[in-house]
């Protein structure tokens, strides 16, 4: 299945001559006067002047702007490899604070003295993700909206407005799109190999940077401006996020001997996965995870090229079409929209990890956020390194060579395999919506009960009567009946917290495939979830109304008026916690058979979203008449008698999901515990 000749190097001959060969073709010298002044500022008249530019239009050219500047970067290069560390920062480090983390850049330095195995990329990987975050900064002085790609954000008038064109098109040069060097890209997507990145480029950015430091400050000085970082992106439910168990010294030095084994582990891509392994070690999490990334692309490109008979997909592409990174490796379809061989290989535990940790909007995304420099380095979570590097040891196992019985067999890798085989997404829509149900009836669950010496008839004589509601409840919750569990018994007011709170609970814990939900799913889990957030506000609101008027009850507070209006509220809420409830078991059914709704034609699907957005306006509405501010508790109950009735009939024609579902299995409702699914 594996390449029988795997390439020595994963650049297309274009991208190999632009990155290794070009900018080494002129042989001259800089002087330091040349690119430095006497005050110590950089000299960017004489770096701009090395851009080439077409001769019939104004358009970069990138492969001249490389050969005109490779002396230079080599001079350079030389000039801060004589440097020692004091003078690197007694000369640079004043420059650096704009990007936010100039300690970072103290750590580069000493890659230029030192620039063994991986260093270098990681170095470069590290500088394109600081300096992408502080150009975002830099952008926000004068702009609104931060360009989320960095190669719109190159482009951006908002920086030539600050820095100047010419000193845009040198970084376009360095770090723009594919036709220039774009070593962002070539790193984070893991192509170019330890020996095939040259270490005067990461001098001549590191070098640059500083200088945009030198210019941002002019700038601010004239503007009477300050520069303002974001704060950092913080990865929040670490324990979620930590799937597998702590790495120990044992499975690590396994990891290595997998490295070298394994079929998806170019020979020219080891030493990245050795210092990754290296980095967790030392407990340097970010730099671990940074190093992994791009290796764990590769790897899945390796099987992806081999499992769709695309070799050519292995390389880098030419500016004409895309590289093949992580969104067409883990896509449902190829760009020719065939099936992608890959999922099915992967299987959908190892599918819904990768989802789960870089793509899903809820998720970590934990590539995005290293890639644009919205993490704090300094402060990267352990539980996420673990996960990472533990799925990728999963992988480098899964993929080995056969005469590997004796480490697969090892104990803690077998516990691995197990968490891998077994992992479940955490953050798609669909499971999120069952975290918010959860939660919400345990929310309605802990309304206080009011244990004070109100007369019934004082309750019973205040406000509308909520009879005609409870009425139509009883009309609704035998048509749900049939799809409960039969020790479940809905009956009107008296619903049994405890009893619908476990009945959820069951509900929720069936699988529901997730992987390449279809758009309607997903709209319609959009939905869903909007009602359950209302939901869940209501019952805010209404405890946090019940503490505050209680209290003021029992000390005697409460004015006439604010009296009165208490028994409204307090008789209307008896009968709304039955009411959310019967709308989350409803939400509930729905979702566990949502899969029902791709058998809707346009039509019928038009008209199902219409009803959910039914009860949305409704729970909205509930939500300003709860409010503290209105207190509309007459009128919630005329409000929600309409809305009910309305449910009622849609529950009628039998076009919910729950419904197609018995009518696709013909099964008899109790042969299921919950419902047919």
């Amino acid at each position: 299945m594996f390449l029988a000749d795997p390439p020595s190097t994963c650049l297309s001959p274009t991208v190999y001559y632009m990155i290794c060969e070009a900018g080494f073709e002129r042989k001259s010298s800089c002087a330091v006067s040349s690119f430095m002044c006497n005050t110590g500022e950089i000299n960017w008249e004489f770096i701009t002047k090395h851009i080439q530019y077409g001769k019939q239009d104004p358009t970069l050219d990138y492969i001249n702007s490389v050969r005109s500047l490779g002396p230079l970067c080599e001079s350079i290069h030389l000039h801060l490899k004589s440097l020692t560390v004091e003078q690197f920062e007694n000369q640079f480090v004043v420059w650096l604070q704009w990007t936010n983390c100039p300690e970072i850049f103290l750590e580069m330095f000493d890659t230029i003295k030192n620039p063994h195995d991986a260093a270098l990329a990681l170095s470069l990987m590290k500088l394109t993700s600081c300096l992408e975050r502080a150009l975002g900064d830099v952008f926000l002085l004068i702009g609104k909206d931060c360009p989320f790609l960095l190669r719109d954000l190159l482009a951006s008038q908002e920086l030539v407005s600050i820095f100047g064109q010419p000193v845009m098109d040198v970084l376009k040069v360095f770090i723009g799109p594919p036709d220039s060097l774009n070593l962002r890209n070539i790193l984070w997507h893991g192509f170019v190999s330890a020996k095939e990145i040259p270490d005067k480029y990461f001098s001549m950015l590191l070098f640059l940077t500083a200088g945009l430091g030198q210019l941002l400050n002019n700038y601010c000085l004239q503007a009477h401006s300050a520069l303002i970082h974001r704060p950092y992106v913080s990865f929040t439910q670490l324990k979620e996020l930590h799937i597998f168990p702590d790495l120990n010294q044992g499975l690590l030095s396994l990891a290595e001997e997998l490295v070298t084994k394994s079929n998806i582990v170019l020979k020219t891509m080891i030493p990245f996965w050795i210092a990754a392994i290296t980095s967790f070690q030392q407990a340097r999490y970010a730099d671990c995870v940074i190093l992994l990334l791009p290796q764990l692309e590769g790897g899945l490109r390796v099987l992806f090229t081999a499992v769709n008979k695309c070799p050519s997909r292995l390389m880098t592409a030419e500016s004409s079409s895309l590289y093949t990174t992580f969104d067409e490796i883990l896509a449902k379809q190829l760009n020719n929209e065939e099936m992608n061989q890959l999922p099915i290989v992967l299987g959908e535990s190892a599918m819904e990890f990768l989802w789960d940790f870089l793509n899903h909007q809820e998720g970590p995304r934990v590539r995005d956020h290293l890639s644009h420099g919205e993490i704090n380095l300094n402060r990267f979570p352990r539980e996420i390194a673990n996960s990472m590097l533990s799925f990728s040891i999963t992988l480098l196992c899964r993929f080995s060579q056969d005469d590997l019985t004796s480490i697969k067999e090892h104990e803690s890798l077998k516990l691995l395999m197990t968490c891998a085989n077994n992992y479940c997404t955490k953050f798609h829509p669909i499971t999120q919506l069952k975290k918010q149900i959860l939660n919400c009836i345990k929310s309605i669950t802990s309304w206080p009960d009011f244990p004070m010496g109100l007369k019934e008839q004082e309750i019973s004589g205040s406000g509308k009567d909520t009879a005609p509601c409870i009425l139509v409840i009883n009309d609704i919750l035998p048509q749900l009946q049939p799809y409960l569990t039969m020790n479940v018994t809905l009956l009107g007011d008296s619903v049994n917290n405890l009893l619908t709170e476990k009945l959820l609970i069951e509900l929720c814990s069936k699988h529901i495939h997730t992987l390449f939900s279809p758009r309607t799913i997903l709209e319609t889990i959009v939905v869903l979830r909007q009602i359950t957030t209302h939901c869940h506000h209501v019952s805010h609101q209404v405890i946090s109304v019940c503490e505050t008027r209680y209290e003021q009850w029992i000390n005697k507070s409460l004015r006439s008026r604010q009296r009165l209006n208490f028994l409204r509220m307090r008789r209307s809420i008896k009968f709304l916690s039955p009411v959310l409830q019967l709308i989350l078991i409803l939400i509930t059914l729905e979702l566990v058979n949502i899969h029902m709704i791709c058998r809707k034609n346009t039509f019928e699907y038009q008209q199902y979203l219409k009803f959910l957005k039914l009860i949305l306006q409704y729970i909205e509405n509930l939500v300003t008449y709860t409010s503290p501010e209105k207190n509309k508790w007459d009128e919630t109950i005329v409000l929600t008698h309409k809305s009910l009735i309305k449910i009622r009939t849609f529950l009628g024609s039998e076009l919910t999901l729950v419904k197609l579902a018995e009518t696709k299995n013909t099964v008899s409702p109790h042969q299921n515990s919950i419902g047919v699914t």
